[in-house]
């Protein structure tokens, strides 16, 4: 007996040495749950002050809020996701926008597609970024006259902007109308980014007139075809956000704009079985506060629910009004939690935002 377990313990050794010279790794007893998984299974956000932790592509987010899935200008889509949520001051300016297009613009209402999930992360399909709470997208077309729904909240597909198999808008589906709602997003100093399909941006260059300053926040990326996508800076208080580097000067109808008309953004990926790094990502990739989001309790009130949506056209002007709170603007930006506590007592506040 006592040569087998010598013999075996020698063959153990053998093994760990082969796997060390190997360059791997021996397997760890459990590995760590991917980061996907983890966010894609919360259904409510973090009891936390507002904040956004990592970048755009790699982080979380605590104290986020949901649009609600109806009000006056916007109905919610593809509501089966739970991506309707965001940094309080990201959904200020969605609704805002919805108020603005709509009263002088001439765009009938916004329909929104994702933000964030509740506590942001890598999500489980689908986009890189949108993962701090501060991205939101856009459908290029406006709202029906009737609230949608919710299977044709599921169902009903945006409408291209782009000619079938062109690179050019299609001048049947893009009206002035659009170039208007686009540059309400741009006019918002908390607006960054907007990013639309490289013909979207050509259009826009060849046609906008007066000022065109606001062009320099309009970027192309691929897709974009059928929805824009805005975002918003890094807001105060979240000292573990990373800002993204600045938009270059200039309009943008320049050089970079002409490479997206070339064969080269446009080649076959060589690898398109890579794995994404939504895939691969796990919590030690993301910022460390990120574990206390994920860990953080939920809410203890269905006030979180309430003000998603299942009370329809509440907006964070009027969750603070029925607190009894001041609110000087419509549209002030403030930082409100996603829930109310269940005696009744103030909205609690996270750290508040400068009003603008």
């Amino acid at each position: 007996m006592m040569t087998f377990l010598k013999t075996a313990i020698r063959f153990a050794a053998v093994a760990v040495c082969a796997l060390a010279m190997s360059g791997l790794e021996a397997p760890h007893a459990g590995a760590e749950e991917l980061a996907k998984n983890l966010f894609g299974s919360k259904k409510l956000p973090a009891a936390l002050p507002a904040k956004s932790y990592g970048f755009y592509s790699k982080g979380c987010f605590s104290g986020g809020i949901a649009i609600p899935t109806d009000g006056a200008t916007w109905q919610a889509m593809r509501l089966s996701r739970n991506r309707r949520w965001g940094h309080p001051t990201l959904v200020s300016v969605v609704e805002r926008l919805s108020r603005d297009a709509a009263e002088k613009d001439g765009w009938h209402g916004l329909l929104i597609g994702d933000l964030s999930q509740p506590r942001g992360g890598p999500m489980l399909t689908g986009h890189a970024s949108h993962q701090i709470g501060l991205d939101a997208d856009i459908w290029l077309t406006p709202m029906p006259s009737r609230k949608l729904t919710a299977k044709e909240r599921e169902e009903v597909s945006a409408i291209s902007v782009i000619k079938k198999k062109g690179l050019t808008v299609d001048e049947k589906v893009w009206t002035p109308a659009h170039m208007r709602l686009l540059r309400r997003a741009a006019s918002y100093p908390e607006v960054e980014r907007i990013l639309v399909h490289p013909g979207i941006k050509k259009k826009l260059c060849d046609t906008v007139t007066g000022d065109r300053s606001w062009l320099r926040k309009v970027r192309p990326f691929w897709g974009h075809d059928y929805h824009f996508h805005i975002r918003i800076g890094c807001q105060p208080g979240s000292t573990g956000c990373k800002a993204q580097a600045a938009t270059a000067p200039g309009d943008g109808c320049d050089k970079s704009l002409a490479w997206w008309f070339t064969e080269e953004p446009w080649r076959p990926n060589k690898n398109p079985d890579a794995p994404k790094a939504r895939d691969v990502m796990t919590m030690a990739a993301l910022p460390k506060e990120c574990r206390m989001v994920l860990d953080a309790p939920a809410p203890e009130s269905e006030m979180a629910a309430t003000f998603g949506g299942t009370k329809t056209g509440t907006s964070i002007a009027s969750v603070i009004e029925q607190a009894g709170m001041d609110v000087p603007q419509a549209d002030a930006a403030v930082g409100v939690s996603a829930y109310l506590p269940a005696d009744g007592a103030a909205v609690p506040l996270p750290e508040m935002a400068p009003r603008r």
